[in-house]
């Protein structure tokens, strides 16, 4: 139950608030003494204006700086917002590590029945078989996308099979030259993944990129897929072209593909958009408006033209949770939202070298 806050920050998942009102209510819910976290609250006051004041429409959200570094010890219940008096939180979860410690985020019932249920809609979107059994080879434990897993399955299918995945564990691996480790590691959960599609009646399998290249190199597992996997969603780490076209036309042609990106700091993802050919590069659509992207120039933070590259900025805007302009550590091309969007489309997600001064390492997630 939370004190009564601005309608149009408890719309449904499916109707669209006016953006510019949208962001005004969320400054007033996150900046008001009453219903704000004790995060923001004194956060607000190094700032060099007044968000309740200046920030009016999303583009405003540029004034904000970049604060996602400060979660890495920020204790947990000073995010979550006062407004809420018996907050019903999800879970705590983490950053991938891939740049060091992680940072930490809150994740509040109201918003993960929000964007599973425009998760699901993007599955029936793109075809996926209602009621079917999921398998999952995905992180669980801290990571937000173990969570999204679980409850994706039980509101669109059936049972949910996870197999567990440390991705912290094989980065550090590969940190330290220990290949054939990683390697091992990665056959491993391949294996569990194989234990599962050989006795259970599995419809759809939610899978990292890399872990699915694995699984292909196993003919027994390739028939198994074909034989039984009606849908594929795949995430967590790039996907080329090449590979995805071969996946849809040569490896699985009679299995839908359908990709998305995201980020534990916007505590969500970004969903493929439904109707691409073969051909047509894999463009990730936003829960605007409140999760978008902006692509930009890293060094002077503008807006890239359409058709070209740049940094992937984040922002999170909703009741729970306020995270926005997050400069990201992945290259993207700067795409046309579709209409009624706010935000960029961004499409060939590919990570740099070096973020924040670290070598980033993606494994298998």
């Amino acid at each position: 139950m939370s004190r009564e806050a601005n309608p149009v920050l408890d719309l449904p998942f499916d109707v669209r608030p006016d953006p510019d009102e949208f962001i005004q209510a969320a400054m007033d819910w996150h900046f008001s003494p009453e219903t704000g976290s004790p995060y923001w609250l004194e956060r607000a006051k190094k700032l060099d204006f007044d968000p309740r004041a200046d920030v009016t429409s999303h583009q405003d959200l540029q004034l904000f700086p970049n604060v996602v570094n400060e979660l890495r010890d920020v204790p947990a219940q000073d995010l979550v917002p006062r407004g809420y008096d018996a907050p019903d939180v999800v879970g705590v979860y983490e950053s991938g590590g891939t740049t060091g410690a992680p940072k930490r985020v809150v994740c509040l019932a109201d918003w993960m029945d929000r964007v599973v249920a425009w998760s699901v809609a993007n599955l029936d979107a793109h075809g996926f078989p209602r009621g079917a059994n999921w398998l999952g080879v995905t992180p669980t434990g801290p990571h937000v996308v173990g969570e999204l897993f679980s409850r994706s399955a039980a509101a669109h299918g059936s049972l949910s099979f996870p197999v567990d995945l440390d991705p912290r564990w094989v980065k550090r691996l590969i940190a330290e030259g220990k290949t054939d480790q990683a390697d091992a590691y990665a056959e491993h959960v391949v294996d569990q993944a194989a234990f599962v599609l050989r006795t259970q009646d599995i419809g759809v399998m939610a899978i990292t990129p890399p872990l699915l290249e694995r699984l292909t190199r196993r003919d027994e597992l390739v028939d198994l897929v074909n034989r039984k996997v009606r849908a594929i969603r795949w995430g967590g780490t790039q996907m080329d072209a090449d590979s995805r076209h071969l996946y849809r036309t040569e490896v699985f042609p009679d299995t839908t593909l359908y990709g998305h990106y995201g980020s534990t700091m916007i505590l969500g993802i970004a969903g493929q958009r439904p109707g691409l050919g073969d051909d047509d590069p894999c463009v990730f659509d936003t829960f605007s408006p409140y999760i978008t992207f902006s692509v930009v120039n890293p060094e002077t933070r503008k807006t890239v033209p359409y058709g070209e590259r740049g940094r992937v900025v984040m922002n999170h805007v909703s009741k729970s949770l306020f995270l926005p302009n997050n400069l990201e550590r992945d290259l993207a091309t700067r795409i046309a939202p579709l209409p009624g969007q706010i935000g960029d489309a961004v499409a060939d997600i590919a990570p740099v070298t070096h973020f924040e001064d670290e070598a980033v390492i993606e494994g298998v997630y």
